[in-house]
C-alpha cells in the first residue's frame, strides 16, 4: 500500500492544506505526533486530519495541550504559544488530541513521535542514540518525527547508514531495519522553508522524501496577529 507519512505540523493549516493538495494518490495517511503547537490554526489542522481518516500518535506538544507538564521543559517562546494553544482548542480537539496513542504499529511499521525508547520526548539525533532506537523496535522498521529534520537510518547486520534525503529521494530499505524520519510540515528546521513529508510504499519497501512550498507570509501575518511570539513567526522564513 502507498501513505503519505507526515509530522510536526504544529497548527499550521497552510502547510498542510498544501501539502494534501500535491499528495498522489494514496491509501493512508499517517501522522507521527506535534499536530498542534507553535502555530494558528489547532482546530483547523485537527479538523483537516479527522476528516481524511488519519492515523498516527500524539507528540510532545499534543500532551502539553491537554495540560500535561511536558510545557514546564518548553523554552519561552513554546511555552507562550503553548498556553494560548490551551487556551483556545476546542473539546472536539481534546478529545482527538487524547485518543492518540503513543505508539502504534501499521503495516509492518512502529510508528512513534520521539523514539521505540521514549515515544513522546527522545530526540533521535546522533548515532548511538539512532543505534538503540532501532534495536528496541518491535517491528523491522519505524517511522519518527520530533526533530524536524528529514532523516533515514538504514542498519544492515549492525552497519549503520545515516541519509540526509533531499526532495525527491527515494530510499530502499528491504532487508534492513529502518527508522525513517519525514522532517516536519509545519515547522521545517533544516534550512528550507518548505514542508517536508514522505510517501512511504509499504510493499516495495521503499520511502520517497518532498517538498511542498506553502504561503508562509500569509501565516506569519495570522501568527503576528494572535500576538504569537516574533521568533516563532520569524523562523518559519528560515526554515529554523
Amino acid at each position: 500500500m502507498r501513505v503519505a507519512v507526515l509530522s510536526d505540523i504544529h497548527s499550521n493549516l497552510s502547510a498542510l492544506d498544501a501539502v494534501l493538495a500535491v499528495m498522489p494518490s494514496v491509501d493512508e495517511v499517517w501522522q507521527l505526533g506535534d499536530v498542534v503547537g507553535y502555530g494558528p490554526d489547532p482546530d483547523e489542522v485537527v479538523a483537516r486530519l479527522r476528516d481524511i481518516g488519519a492515523k498516527g500518535v500524539r507528540g510532545n506538544h499534543d500532551v502539553a495541550a491537554l495540560g500535561g507538564l511536558e510545557m514546564e521543559s518548553f523554552n519561552v517562546d513554546a511555552r507562550r504559544a503553548m498556553e494560548w494553544t490551551r487556551g483556545v482548542i476546542a473539546d472536539e480537539t481534546r478529545a482527538w488530541l487524547a485518543g492518540l496513542p503513543e505508539l502504534q504499529e501499521l503495516e509492518g511499521f512502529t510508528l512513534v513521535h520521539g523514539s521505540p525508547r521514549d515515544p513522546v520526548w527522545e530526540y533521535v539525533i546522533t548515532t548511538p542514540v539512532a543505534r538503540a532506537a532501532i534495536a528496541t523496535l518491535p517491528t523491522a522498521f519505524g517511522l519518527n518525527g520530533h526533530t524536524h529534520v528529514p532523516v533515514a537510518y538504514l542498519d544492515d547486520d549492525g552497519h549503520l547508514e545515516t541519509m540526509s534525503p533531499g526532495s525527491g529521494s527515494r530510499i530502499m530499505f528491504e532487508g534492513r531495519r529502518a527508522l525513517l524520519n519525514p522532517g516536519s510540515v509545519g515547522q521545517p528546521r533544516d534550512g528550507i522553508p518548505a514542508a517536508s513529508w514522505l510517501v512511504l510504499d509499504t510493499d516495495e519497501r521503499a520511502a520517497t522524501w518532498q517538498r511542498t512550498a506553502y504561503d508562509v507570509a500569509a501565516v506569519q501575518e495570522r501568527m503576528a496577529s494572535l500576538g504569537l511570539p516574533a521568533r516563532l513567526v520569524e523562523r518559519l522564513a528560515y526554515g529554523l
